[in-house]
């Protein structure tokens, strides 16, 4: 009870951070004069991938390698499968080329680079699979490549502005802001991690699958919430974005920052659940290049949706 108290606690705490963290950072940057895109490119993205951050560098440095990484890899599954499946649930989602031919397959990249740098085992015969600092830098190498593609994008007028409007802010209230969003995060983060290790040890659930799945459907709420207000407001296409941008920072710049900070030595996360990752970005590709026209239906939303219980099931089962 005190566990899931403390999770709870820390989850609002890492989602109010993470919220005014943002508000105050793109106050600072519209009075700087920073165009509104690259707001959106970059604070507003980060600021939906921040618990996601903050929560696996915690676990990174606690010790809990196991939810640092099955947080990022939940995640993105659950924002594949059920965040753009209940989406198109909603409201059919239309695919624009440029993401289905370049943004796409280059979430498809990270998962199977994530793929590569998990099996030290498999590959080079290792005694145990660790995400290095050397894996670490990579990661992070990928995402200075990501961030000059999408400013090239923004550059090049090819990209929309999706930005909310940025309501001015005194000088002193935005730095306020952000100083109290970042000791929020971080201290949310820190009972986050507590309250997630200690309901796995109470119920006898390995730390892997906490991470996988309660860890990563928290922190993944930013995320849910932007894209089914997106697609009530009828601009669900904002969803496919949401969740392709989102998926890209936890792998490059999460266990990028994470991995670098401290090796990742993976016990509980299995082949199955990083083929499961790759798999849905795959279906995802395959769902709006294949059917429909470039647009996911509501059917192709409830089959992603019905994909991700399958997923958790067959997980829970796998620890039983």
């Amino acid at each position: 009870m005190i566990d899931s108290i403390i999770l709870i606690g820390g989850l609002a705490l890492i989602l109010i951070g993470a919220n005014i963290l943002t508000d105050g950072a793109a106050a600072v940057a519209k009075r700087l004069h920073i165009p509104t895109i690259v707001i959106g490119l970059t604070i507003v993205a980060f600021g939906t991938s921040a618990p996601e951050l903050t929560v696996s560098i915690s676990s990174a440095i606690n010790g809990t390698a196991d939810i640092a990484v099955g947080n990022v890899v939940g995640s993105n599954i659950f924002n594949t499968l059920m965040i753009v499946g209940c989406t198109a649930m909603v409201t059919p989602i239309i695919i624009t080329r440029n993401t289905l031919r370049k943004e796409i397959p280059l979430c498809v990249l990270s998962s199977l680079a994530l793929l590569v740098c998990a099996n030290d085992v498999l590959l080079d015969g290792g005694v145990a699979n660790i995400i290095s600092a050397t894996d670490g830098l990579l990661l992070l190498g990928f995402f200075a490549i990501f961030l000059g593609y999408t400013f090239a994008i923004a550059g090049g007028g090819n990209g929309s502005d999706d930005t909310p409007e940025i309501k001015p802010m005194a000088w002193w209230r935005a730095v306020v802001y952000i100083i109290g969003g970042l000791a929020a995060l971080i201290f949310g983060g820190s009972l986050f991690v507590d309250g997630a290790t200690g309901i796995a040890r109470a119920l006898g659930v390995s730390e892997s699958v906490i991470g996988l799945t309660l860890v990563a459907g928290g922190t993944s709420l930013p995320e849910l919430a932007t894209s089914i207000v997106a697609a009530l407001k009828k601009n669900p296409e904002i969803a496919i974005g949401n969740a392709i941008g989102s998926n890209l920072f936890n792998i490059f710049l999460v266990l990028g920052c994470s991995a670098t900070i401290t090796p990742l030595r993976i016990n509980g996360i299995t082949n199955f659940d990083l083929l499961t990752l790759v798999g849905s970005g795959v279906l995802l590709w395959i769902v709006g290049l294949f059917f429909a026209k470039r647009t996911i239906t509501r059917i192709e939303g409830a089959i992603m949706v019905l994909c991700y219980i399958a997923y958790t099931t067959i997980l829970i089962q796998l620890q039983s």
